[in-house]
């Protein structure tokens, strides 16, 4: 009951934030179709340095949540050696798994409490910025679980950095646009909060499928549990007869051997 509540509020957080991205998106659009604008973001470059950001719960009791989104970063990883990766954990599980391993970890981000944070989201869409624009790293790879509904949801393995080129939109090219300021300083400003809202609709994402994944796995852990009582209450009542037929028995048997 629980998990459920969380969940329909998160889900209402990701419907609202889609939209919104999805703008987002449009934008970017129409001006690659309007004019050819080049930005340090966008730079293709022979790939040394991987860093992975990887979106996990807090906390268990969520089925196999956590272990899908875990599993899905060693299949990324193995495609590494350990000194061409830079992990960014976020989320406990995460975290402790890979804190075992050989693995570094760069960064780490925990204890949010299952809500969705926008500072944090922003300050981890920076930094992951900051390792890219100074040549730290090479791209960044984004790993969440992708919210589709209450019961299904989807680990993806998303290209966060460098941020691919905008496609040029059909009629897009055709507009005139009138640029204020300029064109390169609309681009510095919406480029940053792409990011941003790529990260946050991430995070947003990730936590409506954990609430989902853990309202069904108390479900299921409930109906288990009820299984399990009524057949221990079915065995008692069967040990419990059992016991008052031998019984019974006796007092027959005593009865039948005073009449002899």
């Amino acid at each position: 009951m629980v998990a459920a509540a969380y969940l329909r509020r998160a889900q209402a957080r990701v419907e609202a934030a889609r939209p919104y991205s999805e703008k987002l998106r449009q934008i970017l659009n129409s001006l690659a179709g309007a004019s050819d604008i080049s930005h340090p973001l966008f730079e293709q470059r022979e790939v040394k340095n991987t860093a992975i950001v990887m979106l996990t719960g807090d906390r268990g009791l969520c089925g196999s949540y956590n272990q899908n989104v875990i599993r899905a970063t060693e299949i990324l990883l193995k495609e590494h050696s350990q000194d061409e990766v830079e992990l960014v954990t976020i989320g406990k599980r995460g975290r402790d798994y890979f804190r075992k391993r050989d693995w570094k970890i760069t960064a780490e981000h925990i204890d949010f409490g299952g809500r969705l944070d926008f500072e944090r989201t922003q300050q981890i869409a920076k930094d992951a910025t900051e390792m890219f624009l100074s040549g730290e790293v090479d791209e960044v790879k984004l790993i969440y679980t992708r919210f589709v509904s209450a019961v299904t949801f989807r680990v993806t393995v998303a290209d966060f950095l460098p941020i691919a080129k905008p496609e040029v939109e059909e009629g897009a090219a055709s507009l005139d646009y009138i640029y204020e300021p300029d064109s390169e300083s609309i681009y510095a400003e919406i480029l940053p909060k792409y990011i941003e809202n790529m990260v946050y609709i991430a995070f947003a994402e990730s936590l409506a499928s954990e609430h989902g994944a853990r309202m069904m796995a108390m479900g299921n852990a409930t109906k288990n549990a009820e299984d399990m009582i009524d057949s221990l209450t079915l065995l008692r009542n069967k040990v419990r007869q059992a016991s008052i037929t031998n019984e019974l028995l006796d007092l027959v048997g005593g009865a039948e051997a005073l009449k002899g």
